[in-house]
């Protein structure tokens, strides 16, 4: 466990930048091999889109990265959080109750937020926007989404009181459980369930890119499964009636089109057309 610390207490860059793009590469290859959906699409094209937010996303969190190192040196030194304030335990536990905390608050909290605030919706939508979910979808944030997602990040910090190494460690986990559940890989029903009890599985996340309510708004968690069943959120919908996108979105030009996807949060609001 030390060494595990040590080592995402200084994690370089070029590491991070390499579980990125190894876990993109890794569930492409698996995804061409054993492919969940058979998509008819132009998967370079469609890559480049989410590519292209992806970078976004990078900027946008290493623009801001001061703020976080900022916040979680604060907590540590002023003995302010939660996991701050409980008793001596073996590092093994206090690194699981820290991960689960932040996966709380950072990301469950955050994505269920989004999905109920209007104005937060705007820019989250361009990520339901996607009608062929794959691999590179994980991060398909608008710029404007991804500095919500990074004010959540930190608040989740603050709350949780968690050292710099444990928030490396948990964006590093993120990556590649994002990349794998959003995959368009094929694993057997009853693998993919038992996974679904401790894990964001695959299937369990398309659930939630299926077009219309009341699926959207549903299996918001991003790491841990444990969120949605505690708090309700959870559904199944089997894999043969997911239709991926969102129903205020349907036309290519809207989904498909860089230019649009960037001005959507800008343009009047929709309402959804089914339930």
């Amino acid at each position: 466990m030390n060494d595990i610390i040590a080592y995402f207490s200084t994690i370089p860059s070029s590491h991070r930048s390499l579980i990125l793009i190894g876990g993109i590469t890794i569930f492409w290859l698996i995804e061409n091999a054993f492919p969940l959906f058979q998509m008819h699409y132009k998967k370079w094209h469609h890559a480049g889109i989410n590519i292209f937010f992806t970078v976004t996303t990078i900027i946008v969190n290493f623009v801001l990265a001061f703020i976080l190192i900022k916040t979680a040196a604060w907590t540590t030194e002023n003995h302010f959080g939660i996991l701050q304030w409980l008793p001596e335990m073996p590092l093994w536990i206090y690194a699981i109750i820290g991960l689960l905390l932040l996966d709380l608050i950072g990301a469950y909290l955050a994505h269920f937020v989004q999905h109920k605030v209007k104005f937060l919706w705007r820019f989250h939508l361009i990520h339901h926007t996607d009608t062929w979910v794959d691999t590179t979808s994980a991060n398909r944030h608008h710029p404007g989404e991804s500095v919500i997602r990074f004010l959540f990040t930190t608040l989740g910090v603050l709350i949780v009181g968690s050292p710099m190494w444990m928030v490396f460690l948990y964006q590093s986990l993120s990556v590649i459980t994002s990349q794998f559940n959003h995959a368009n890989i094929s694993l057997p029903k009853k693998l993919d369930t038992a996974l679904s009890y401790v894990i964001v599985s695959p299937n369990m996340h398309k659930v939630h890119h299926h077009y219309m309510l009341p699926y959207t708004d549903s299996n918001y968690g991003n790491i841990f499964s444990i969120w949605d069943r505690l708090f309700s959120t959870f559904t199944t919908l089997p894999k043969e009636q997911i239709i991926y996108g969102v129903d205020t979105h349907p036309e290519p030009e809207e989904h498909n089109k860089l230019k649009n996807l960037l001005q959507i949060p800008f343009q009047k609001s929709r309402s959804a057309k089914n339930s």
